[in-house]
């Protein structure tokens, strides 16, 4: 599997754009769009989709609707109280989203040297603007290296225990399936993150970044192919994620700290 996601030089090409909405999720983004400028005001300084929604490989009903939106200050409560406003109005008026998320940052934040390269490359190679000027153009150009590997997620075993204690107070089936999702693609991408360096490219397609990890660990292909379908099929038995986190998390959180370090603590 050649390395794709790069262009010539082995800079990461941006993923996404609003051209490659599908036609189903157009009336979604609109409306994103809308909320987002109504809710925000002189508070926002952009806004941003990520996900499967601007890649054009969303589903509808299945697939969720994913925000990030920098703002002129860092958050306070009563944006992160309109941003809970904001992705439960989607969720509910757009049946062809399961979901939205809104992340919030402060402006400064994502252009300091502390989230160069965390925030700041996920800004400018994942997010594709939706409202307001880019805050890429003032990001520098990124390469699937090592310090980016670290940097992203290199603090899964910090991670591990967080979500024993998030499923363990998981009760409802809906609970579980939004947990199950969520550790899933998590472990999927520092399955990847792990190899990126060696492999040379990106991918945001779950089940291809299990088998480009294949490549490296064929003995815990099996569970990566298993994490990747869980990611893209959530499911309701705890006892699927509570596998993921207790077998393949430890030994992924091992071998990422092994190969790539420790992400610098925040």
């Amino acid at each position: 599997m050649e390395p794709r996601g790069v262009d010539a030089y082995g800079y990461f090409e941006r993923e996404g754009s609003l051209g490659r909405v599908q036609e189903a999720f157009a009336p979604v983004v609109a409306a994103a769009r809308a909320l987002v400028a109504d809710a925000y005001g002189p508070r926002l300084h952009s806004a941003y989709l990520y996900g499967s929604v601007p890649r054009g490989t969303a589903c509808p009903g299945r697939s969720d609707l994913d925000l990030l939106l920098a703002l002129h200050h860092e958050p306070a409560d009563e944006d992160r109280d309109a941003a809970e406003v904001l992705a439960r109005t989607l969720d509910e008026e757009f049946p062809q989203i399961d979901g939205a998320g809104v992340l919030l940052y402060g402006r400064a934040r994502l252009l300091s040297e502390q989230e160069r390269y965390d925030m700041g490359w996920f800004l400018a190679c994942l997010c594709t603007p939706l409202l307001g000027p880019d805050l890429a153009e003032e990001l520098p150009r990124y390469r699937p290296d090592p310090v980016l590997a670290r940097e992203t997620n290199g603090d899964l075993a910090a991670l591990l225990p967080r979500w024993r204690a998030r499923l363990d107070e998981a009760a409802a089936p809906g609970d579980v399936r939004r947990l199950s999702r969520g550790i899933a693609r998590h472990l999927v991408r520092t399955g990847l993150m792990l190899v990126m360096p060696r492999w040379g490219g990106w991918t945001s397609d779950l089940p291809e970044s299990a088998e480009v990890f294949a490549r490296y660990y064929p003995q815990r292909a099996a569970q990566m192919r298993a994490a990747a379908a869980v990611a893209l099929e959530p499911v309701s038995d705890p006892s699927v994620p509570r596998a993921l986190v207790d077998d393949l998390g430890p030994w992924l959180a091992e071998e990422y700290t092994a190969r790539l370090g420790t992400k610098t603590p925040r």
